[in-house]
């Protein structure tokens, strides 16, 4: 909640005034700045969630010029490198903010786990067992299942993902682990030639590097999961120690390991993993020049490498069985939805001091549950109204389109407030507890006060406390 800030009285008797109040901090900025500032954040997160939704409710299908739409944007890879760039610009800012490694691990526990288990277990009760787009526990290795989703790392241990659009919970999961890393050791401002860099090793390495050659040497997932999941977990215990030296040791664990399962272990092609890695860091490239962290114009050469190697890359190898991998119908499709996320997100940052409308911001806030819902939510809805594949008429697509979208953002809108907001508020509670018991050493690389602070939108999905 922002304060507001008065003029101290000066006293009655004449006397030397007192010293000059000190600056407000920024982030006790008017309610109506910080509200302007979260509100392009929420608006983006808010379309991105809205859009993929609509993309597997297969809008373009009801659509007369839907298949041309089809073969030159693919709205599902908008939506998620939306989210992508979302979270690369907010992400790292709120670990900085904090100063606190363990603070913000906490946080981001507590904004995930409790919203991701209620959807599974959502999903699980009105789901028939053969219903395909929920895997968790329906794979025939239970154990597996359970530990790759529980660790959000699954589509990087060859394990089938729990709910399909979980997949890029893992690309999220992997960047809080490098974010960590970097920042323990000091590196953290150096997000434009790391994105730019991420781009490079996108365009040469193509498609050439295999997917998943670790589950293939070791010769088994259960093998790998025996190794992976004590290293994340050690890790883990180390960023959440409180102690300087485990949770640098923690960190490192961590980023080396998301580093190793990213470049060996990846599902997607080379190029799409890796551009995902180069547009999220890229989007803390904006946040740090418009902070003045760095300058314009190598922030601008930056995010314009990033944004022509995105679509460079779509063009070069998005053909053939790679689209199986990437599930788009074609190159143009992959680049132009890359283009036009980021220019989305151009034009939410140019318009940032705006107020946008309530929906939108509304939207943002309960678009984690969005993403995680709807495609559930459409499979039970679809055979209780006895929709068929394709409405025949104009005003039954209409309907059955303002039915899906008005019982997704209703149950989502119900999470929201009965399990992220309770769980969110249980996190700084269980944070505040914490450091009252043991309190954290100082951060390894100490930040310096990043201003003006932004408020921190809820995570984004795909994938953004």
């Amino acid at each position: 909640m922002s304060l507001q800030h008065t003029r101290p009285r000066l006293p009655r008797r004449r006397a030397p005034a007192p010293p000059p109040a000190p600056a407000a901090a920024p982030a006790a900025a008017p309610a109506a700045t910080s509200g302007a500032r979260l509100g392009w954040l929420d608006a983006l997160r808010g379309v991105a969630a809205l859009i993929v939704a609509l993309h597997h409710f297969d809008v373009l299908r009801m659509l007369p010029f839907g298949g041309a739409v089809w073969r030159n944007f693919d709205m599902g890879l908008f939506g998620v490198m939306l989210f992508f760039i979302v979270s690369g610009y907010i992400i790292p800012a709120s670990l900085e903010r904090r100063g606190d490694v363990r603070g913000f691990w906490i946080g981001r526990i507590f904004r995930i786990y409790p919203a991701l288990i209620a959807a599974f277990v959502l999903s699980m009760m009105i789901l028939p067992a053969g219903d395909d787009s929920i895997k968790l526990l329906r794979t025939g290795d239970d154990l597996a299942s359970l530990v790759a989703n529980g660790l959000m790392l699954q589509d990087l241990l060859g394990v089938i993902n729990g709910m399909n659009v979980t997949w890029t919970l893992c690309y999220e999961m992997v960047f809080y682990f490098l974010v960590t890393a970097l920042f323990t050791r000091g590196l953290h401002r150096h997000s434009a030639p790391i994105a730019v860099g991420l781009a490079g090793v996108a365009l040469v390495a193509g498609t050439a590097v295999g997917t998943q050659l670790l589950n293939a040497e070791l010769g088994s997932t259960r093998t790998l999961l025996l190794i992976v999941t004590p290293i994340v977990l050690a890790g883990l215990a180390g960023v959440l120690s409180g102690n300087r030296t485990l949770t640098g040791v923690g960190a490192l664990l961590l980023g080396g390991i998301g580093l190793v399962l990213v470049t060996l272990n990846s599902r997607a092609p080379a190029f799409e993993t890796w551009m995902i890695f180069s547009t999220m860091f890229a989007g803390t490239v904006v946040y740090r020049a418009q902070h003045g962290q760095l300058g314009r114009v190598p922030a601008l050469l930056a995010c314009g490498f990033v944004v022509v190697a995105g679509a460079l890359a779509g063009r070069l190898y998005n053909h053939g069985k790679v689209l199986e991998l990437t599930w788009s119908s074609g190159w143009k499709a992959w680049s132009v939805a890359y283009l036009a996320a980021w220019a989305l997100f151009a034009v939410g940052f140019l318009l940032r001091r705006r107020r946008f409308p309530k929906v939108l911001t509304w939207l943002g806030a309960i678009s984690f549950s969005v993403y995680l819902l709807h495609i559930p939510l459409l499979r039970t809805v679809e055979p209780l109204l006895g929709i068929p594949p394709q409405p025949s008429s104009t005003l039954g697509r209409i309907a059955w389109t303002a039915i899906f979208l008005g019982v997704v953002v209703a149950v989502s809108h119900l999470m929201y407030h009965l399990v992220e907001m309770p769980m969110q508020r249980l996190g700084k509670r269980v944070q505040k507890a914490v450091e009252r018991r043991r309190p954290a050493d100082l951060p390894a690389a100490p930040a310096p006060p990043v201003a003006p602070a932004e408020p921190e939108p809820a995570l984004s999905g795909p994938r953004t406390d």
